[in-house]
């Protein structure tokens, strides 16, 4: 027989009262009164021990919660973003919403029938990762492959800034070759600033190191003073960042109509990048946008003191010839080099009131050319008999 019943049967049967039983048995009057009435009402199933879970627990995930978070889950996989706990519980922050501990929703979708079980992955505490400390610092790129709707393959090589994974740029071609490397690259710094290192693979696009000399990339990043990282052979791990770039990419298209030609495909792309950059929170960033983690703090340079830091730079290659254009301030203008330098790879180097253009694989300076903005031909200003105009306009 239980303390809680003997109490109760020394009031009803022995006829003590509460006050002389409470005092008995070293409990209070009203816990006396109270095992009584449970009695009268219940029988001796009311003197069993009940629960002290509290009936209601202001810590608990509302409904309206739970469902924004089913909701989440279905449009971001839908739309062809990430869609685990860490970013849904991202998105929630960003849009000024309560938002439950990963944990949380983890068990939400789970309860839901939206988690399917997976192999258990190696644990992140043995990851070790690597981290530019500050924009610029390290510019990655790489390209990967995409199919048009009549199955035509097409390449897409993508610049990514280490430090905030902002896309610096992305296009899409039927072939990636050394000059697209170029070309982009050089668009990016004059957008970004010139980068302190880069780091790809060792595709021929990026490097000839394996063939024993320098491609046009490789001169490139000499001349601005730019240091260049490759990965080691067969260890793609290096380019981590931006080989786990490549399936969010490829995720979001995939959730798109597939596009019927190039130029689908680059406004397609352009979206993507205004999304990634500016509206999707990135969990390595803590739920920020790559956008803002690229602008909270200083920028990185290279070391020395580089033409990009003072030029606007251009690539591209001499006519038949010997002539380039130039677009200035909206503006396409034609500069004479010279014919026997025809069809050569050249670098334009513009400051206020000049351009120069020098071979990009020796750095040898071909020509300069005097900006002179009502002109759409600017002559060669070293040819022999070729004069600096007194005018010089800005």
């Amino acid at each position: 027989m239980s303390k809680s019943q003997v109490i109760v049967f020394s009031v009803l049967h022995q006829g003590l009262t509460k006050t002389e039983v409470a005092t008995k048995y070293g409990v209070t009057w009203r816990w006396v009164h109270t095992l009584v009435t449970r009695y009268q009402q219940d029988g001796l199933a009311g003197l069993e021990p009940k629960s002290r879970r509290p009936h209601t627990n202001p810590q608990q995930t509302s409904e309206v919660t739970k469902a924004r978070i089913i909701t989440l889950r279905t449009q971001l996989t839908s739309a062809g973003l990430d869609a685990g706990p860490a970013s849904i519980r991202a998105w929630l922050i960003a849009e000024g919403s309560h938002s439950p501990a990963e944990s949380t929703i983890s068990r939400i979708l789970t309860h839901a029938g939206l988690v399917t079980p997976t192999p258990k992955k190696r644990p992140k505490s043995s990851i070790k990762r690597f981290e530019a400390l500050q924009p610029n610092e390290t510019w990655q790129s790489d390209f990967t492959h995409w199919q048009l709707a009549d199955g035509t393959d097409i390449e897409i090589i993508n610049w990514l800034d280490d430090h905030s994974r902002l896309l610096l740029s992305l296009q899409a071609h039927p072939r990636i070759t050394g000059e697209i490397v170029i070309d982009t690259f050089t668009e990016n710094i004059n957008e970004y600033g010139p980068p302190q290192s880069t780091l790809t693979d060792n595709g021929t696009v990026y490097t000839a190191r394996f063939t024993g000399g320098r491609n046009g990339f490789e001169y490139l990043l000499s001349a601005l003073g730019i240091r260049q990282k490759n990965g080691s052979p067969g260890h793609p791990q290096t380019q981590g960042k931006i080989e786990r770039f490549h399936q969010t990419q490829k995720r979001w298209l995939a959730a798109q109509p597939t596009a019927q030609n190039l130029t689908q495909l680059n406004h397609q792309l352009e979206e993507f990048k205004t999304l990634y950059n500016q509206h999707r929170p990135h969990r390595a960033l803590g739920g920020n946008t790559p956008t803002h983690a690229y602008n909270a703090t200083i920028k990185a340079e290279p070391a020395g003191d580089s033409l990009a830091n003072h030029y606007r730079i251009r690539t591209d290659r001499l006519d038949l010839k010997g002539k380039v254009s130039f677009r200035r301030a909206g503006k396409m203008h034609h500069l004479g080099v010279r014919a026997e330098h025809s069809r050569k790879r050249v670098l334009m180097l513009a400051d206020e009131t000049t351009v120069t253009v020098t071979h990009l694989e020796t750095g040898e300076v071909l020509s300069q050319h005097v900006i002179t903005p009502e002109k759409h031909y600017w002559p060669d200003a070293l040819k022999p008999g070729g004069r600096w105009p007194t005018n010089q306009q800005a």
